[in-house]
């Protein structure tokens, strides 16, 4: 079924619910004006409809591939990125010092969920692409800058990150690839990398790679280690693709989903690389990329749960089964359950969608002011909108395959498809477990008080909803004050305790954070409108889970270690 851009929730959240005519309202990002919004959301929803979405089946079914050392990519990719890059979605938060168009994070994340429900596989070479713009912009030598940011930004290049090696996968410290001084200021950069991202492409004229490895004076662990840029071709003088540079392609990986996104094994033999940032700085500054990239993933869950949503709703109002409880819907969405799946899965993508772009608003409103209380809100909220974004991305698409029957096990529906390109997400840019232990941990080194500052204004928003829609905001109201007492109960914890429940914690916290963003939006639509029908299944349907996941949290971790290796193997 054709996808359609989520434009009308998109506007609606930025206009009314997240706070983005605040960002709006700053001198950094005085350019997003209503007109240039509406602009950028409409063509960025046209070219997702018309370019994106119908290479997305060939990307699955024709898988990118390794020929001859050269990847070939799926058909209609090239032409497919070409629109990408031409239109200049590359370069929409990056700085115009460049070739940016500078605009806020809030916008270009609301582009990036359209272009990844359209085709999650190809939207994942840009996002990158972003990401090493940030950490070059952060972090590199003006050298360095001038050469690579302004063909990364046009689109003609494009950027990867590599950390993870076979024995160094969230474990970064134990990694092996080393650099050597060349004595020029350049450096040789040795050792193997894995499920690396748009590795190689047979469409860009080149490769920007940028690589975590120890210097020889490096310490162990993450301490030690630098971040280097290693192009696949080196420039010449005038920054063109000049000699190829002593890297390669050995494998690609077959995987479950994102066909059409080629994951490669690099294998590095002294490539020729610079030092980005400081000696031995190196997460710093690769963190400056994974941080934003963590909610572009987050919004790439919400872009899939999105499309499959659309496909299993225009399948519910086409398929007709049995009789229904309304005789004039005489196809399957006239049945209770079949309405059930769908008003919850429209209902956990509009949360995960609103906690996602809340978490860029909060980025864009630190960027632009400099206030420590937007930083420390953007960082709270970055792990909960990459693990519950994701998270709703399985599940939606999950229940899109239900609400197929059948078909949905079917290939050539593409329900499945949707499943199997989602099932990535909460794995990538570290996994949802590790966000939820970032929040526990590092997010609560404050002693709770981005938590609790979040928690007062959920509070405030549930007694300002009271008079219209007192028993939404009661329960957002008990659910948030749940929250708070297991808050803290869980700042009294030690790190293991806190680490056995942190996600049901995190998933807590999204329910609620969702009921909240719900409610505004019920509150905005006047309180009679579709949108306060849908917050009614978000509060009444989905936010209760919050009472077994905060029970879970407060066990702690002794009955799991109660449990030996060998009873578990049992």
């Amino acid at each position: 079924m054709p996808y359609r851009a989520p434009l009308s929730d998109l506007r609606f959240l930025l206009d009314h619910v997240v706070g983005f005519t605040q960002v709006a309202a700053t001198d950094r990002f005085a350019e997003a004006t209503p007109e240039t919004v509406d602009a950028v959301l409409t063509e960025a929803g046209r070219l997702a409809a018309e370019v994106l979405a119908p290479v997305n089946r060939a990307g699955d079914k024709v898988p990118a591939r390794l020929e001859n050392g050269v990847v070939r990519t799926s058909p209609g990719f090239a032409e497919a990125y070409r629109a990408i890059a031409e239109g200049g979605w590359v370069a929409i938060g990056a700085g115009a010092a460049h070739g940016g168009m500078g605009l806020p994070l809030t916008l270009a994340s609301a582009v990036n969920e359209m272009f990844s429900g359209a085709c999650l596989s190809l939207q994942l070479n840009p996002l990158l692409t972003q990401g090493q713009i940030e950490a070059l912009e952060h972090h590199a030598s003006d050298d360095l800058k001038a050469t690579y940011l302004p063909k990364l930004i046009s689109g003609e290049w494009n950027g990867t990150m590599n950390l993870t090696e076979p024995q160094a996968g969230s474990d970064v410290g134990a990694l092996r690839s080393k650099a050597e001084p060349n004595g020029d200021g350049s450096y040789a950069i040795s050792g193997q990398k894995i499920y690396i991202t748009w590795g190689d492409s047979d469409f860009q004229a080149n490769t920007i790679h940028l690589v975590l490895a120890r210097l020889p004076d490096g310490a162990p662990g993450t301490a030690g280690i630098s971040l280097f840029l290693v192009p696949k071709f080196l420039p010449d003088a005038d920054g063109n693709p000049g000699p190829r540079n002593s890297l390669s392609v050995v494998s690609l990986e077959h995987k479950l989903g994102i066909h059409g996104s080629p994951t490669c094994v690099m294998q590095f033999d002294g490539a020729k690389g610079w030092l980005v940032g400081a000696a031995h700085k190196g997460m710093a500054a690769m963190f400056t990329m994974m941080n934003n990239a963590r909610l572009g993933v987050g919004m790439q869950g919400v872009g899939v749960a999105e499309a499959a949503y659309q496909q299993a709703l225009d399948y519910a109002m086409t398929r007709v089964q049995g009789r229904t409880a309304s005789p004039e819907i005489p196809a399957i969405i006239g049945h209770a359950d079949v309405r059930r799946m769908l008003a919850t899965m429209k209902a956990q993508v509009y949360s995960a969608r609103a906690i996602g772009l809340s978490c860029a608003v909060a980025i864009d409103m630190a960027q632009a002011t400099g206030e420590a209380g937007w930083k420390a809100r953007a960082a709270f909220l970055t792990p909960i909108a990459k693990a519950y974004g994701t998270d709703v991305g399985v599940a939606v698409a999950s229940e899109g395959v239900q609400v197929h029957g059948g078909m949905g096990f079917i290939e050539e529906t593409g329900a499945a498809q949707f499943l199997r390109d989602a099932r990535i997400t909460p794995i990538y840019e570290g996994t949802n477990g590790i966000q939820a232990m970032d929040l526990v941990a590092r997010k609560m080194m404050d002693n709770g008080e981005a938590a609790f500052r979040l928690l007062r204004e959920i509070e405030m928003g549930a007694q300002t909803a009271r008079a219209s829609l007192p028993d939404l905001a009661e329960d957002v109201w008990q659910a948030c004050e749940s929250l708070r007492e297991a808050t803290e109960a869980l700042l009294a914890q030690d790190l293991t305790d806190r680490f056995a429940g942190a996600v049901p914690y995190l998933r807590a916290f999204a329910l609620v954070l969702g009921g909240h963003f719900h409610l505004k939006s019920a509150l905005a639509d006047g309180g009679t409108g579709p949108r306060s029908a849908l917050a009614r299944v978000a509060v009444k349907r989905l936010l209760p889970e919050y009472t077994g996941l905060l029970a879970q949290m407060r066990e702690g971790a002794g009955d799991l270690y109660a449990l030996s290796p060998e009873d578990l193997a049992a």
